[in-house]
């Protein structure tokens, strides 16, 4: 699509999508100066990151559900306490067992009956070691991912700075056990490490979590260190009022800094003239002209359905289109009429994070069904229950819970029909029923949301939380693809900054950062 020329403000930027990444963007861009507008499609901001209402009286955290990875840096940065973010009190990770042996993992320590002193140690090392490993990854998850050919100074400076961050922070042996398990499968890892079967399940069910993979399956290793990359700034909480107060203060702080915001704005195109971007064009017919257009978007959204793929050199529209982007976790919302009861766990302990992921052989079972576009029959699932800490969230006397629940494939070999969505439904609540006798009884309200129902409400390709599987071939630079992994693109003037950016998923902040970063960087060049 083609556009007249225009005169423009150097300076004006319009960011496709208010999700909190382009909330981020939008923050540091105004702060350098720049003059921004963000286009949502949706009728609040915040994507993933939202507080939604599923029945009367009932609200939830739409999909993110525990804040674990909110960048301390984007936090001061964009002096979010004046904004009125409150994270909420840290919570813990419990492993339910059927038997009420329960197993709490925290940080570095673990809580439990029948332990072993040898895993107790072999826990607190290997959270240590870990965590190590991510931490190093610092430098080259807080900047744009170098490129291996034609690197500027900062390319060679973040290379630099992650290779001393290897040798000097985690010495020469553990540099070479971080290079020997970086790019194994998490199954291995754990059997080498622990004894309990409950260890290894809960730790190989943060591996795969929200990806296509199995604990089997190679690089689940470096999966598993992106998400513990969170705990070496944050610890996971619950925010009071759900994700969406951490949306609410992200949108404060853009106002504040003159961000002007449209909801019910939805996309049709992304105007391109000379191989440039210039503006967009909303489903009403409004166009909107901008010297920078900058993507909170998905890949496959931006350039294969926002714009003409007659404008991509052909090899790069054949990246993006083989990109791995279909989703496997399906989000469940319960109204329930009273407090669940889990044998062996009090009430503050149900208010954790609780897993369902028995052992290692369960969540590989789990993954074996998505191979073949099938769902788990004994799914993994995190479930929260937010109502504990604010009883806002629920009518009195209620409570509200939040599960996620893998593996349920985008591409479902039957569809997802009225038939298939009861009959997931009433598999969640039949391993939830193991764990909590008499729990289909509490139910007063619920809400199925699947792959093809996130991509649908919250306009992700696939209906995927990452916008796109993290594998090794998909991380880094070359996240989402070669050509497009430094938040500029082939188009001139056009940016991603979403989680199909590196480094990709999570409520971090950091995709949205580091492509502000880059966005004024060019501007001085």
């Amino acid at each position: 699509m083609t556009n007249s020329s225009v005169s423009v403000d150097p300076k004006s930027v319009i960011i496709v999508g208010g999700g909190h990444n382009g909330l981020v963007c939008a923050s540091y861009l105004a702060k350098a100066g720049y003059s921004v507008e963000i286009l949502e499609a949706r009728s609040t901001v915040g994507g993933g990151a939202a507080t939604t209402q599923f029945a009367d009286g009932f609200q939830v955290s739409g999909l993110a559900h525990v804040l674990h990875s909110l960048h301390p840096t984007v936090c001061k940065d964009l002096r979010l306490e004046n904004s009125g973010l409150k994270t909420g009190a840290t919570i813990e990770t419990i492993a339910l067992d059927t038997d009420g042996n329960h197993l709490t993992l925290g940080l570095n320590d673990l809580a439990g009956s029948a332990l072993s002193s040898k895993d107790r140690e072999a826990y607190s090392a290997f959270k240590q070691e870990f965590r190590g490993y991510a931490s190093a990854l610092e430098p080259l998850m807080m900047n744009k991912p170098p490129r291996l050919k034609n690197m500027d100074k900062k390319d060679k400076f973040t290379l630099a700075k992650l290779g001393l961050k290897l040798r000097f922070g985690l010495g020469a042996d553990a540099m070479s056990e971080f290079l020997r398990v970086g790019g194994i499968n998490i199954y291995d890892v754990l059997n080498d490490v622990f004894d309990d079967p409950r260890i290894k399940g809960a730790i190989a069910a943060d591996a795969i979590m929200g990806q296509h993979m199995g604990p089997r399956t190679p690089t689940t290793v470096l999966t598993y260190l992106h998400r513990l990359w969170g705990e070496t700034h944050s610890q996971p909480s619950l925010p009071p009022g759900g994700m969406g107060q951490v949306a609410k203060a992200l949108l404060t702080d853009a106002k504040d800094r003159g961000v002007q915001i449209r909801t019910e704005a939805t996309v049709e195109a992304i105007i391109i003239s000379d191989g440039k971007a210039t503006g967009v064009k909303l489903v009403s017919g409004e166009q909107l002209n901008a010297a920078l257009i900058v993507s909170n978007a998905d890949a496959k959204t931006t350039f294969l359905k926002l714009m003409d793929v007659a404008e991509l050199d052909a090899m790069f529209a054949h990246r993006i289109h083989k990109t791995r982007t279909n989703g496997n976790v399906a989000k469940l919302h319960f109204g329930l009429n009273e407090l669940p009861t889990i044998n062996g766990l009090s009430t503050d302990q149900l208010g954790q994070r609780l897993l369902v992921a028995p052992n290692l052989r369960y969540v590989e079972h789990a993954f074996n069904h998505a191979k073949y576009g099938e769902y788990s029959q004994q799914p993994i699932l995190e479930i929260t229950i937010p109502s504990i800490a604010d009883p806002s969230l629920a009518p009195s006397g209620h409570h509200v819970m939040s599960v996620s629940a893998s593996f349920a494939p985008y591409a479902l070999k039957e569809g997802w029909d009225e038939l298939q969505r009861k009959a997931f439904v009433d598999t969640v609540i039949a391993v939830l029923e193991q764990y909590v006798p008499g729990f289909a009884n509490t139910i007063v309200a619920q809400e199925l949301l699947t792959p093809v129902d996130i991509e649908e409400q919250y306009h992700v390709t696939g209906g995927h939380w990452h916008h796109g599987e993290l594998a090794i071939d998909q991380s880094f630079m070359m996240r989402p693809v070669h050509g497009a992994a430094q938040y500029d693109t082939p188009i001139n003037g056009l940016f991603l900054c979403g989680a199909g950016a590196h480094p990709g998923g999570g409520i971090t902040g950091i995709p949205g950062r580091n492509a502000a970063r880059r966005v004024i960087e060019m501007g001085r060049s």
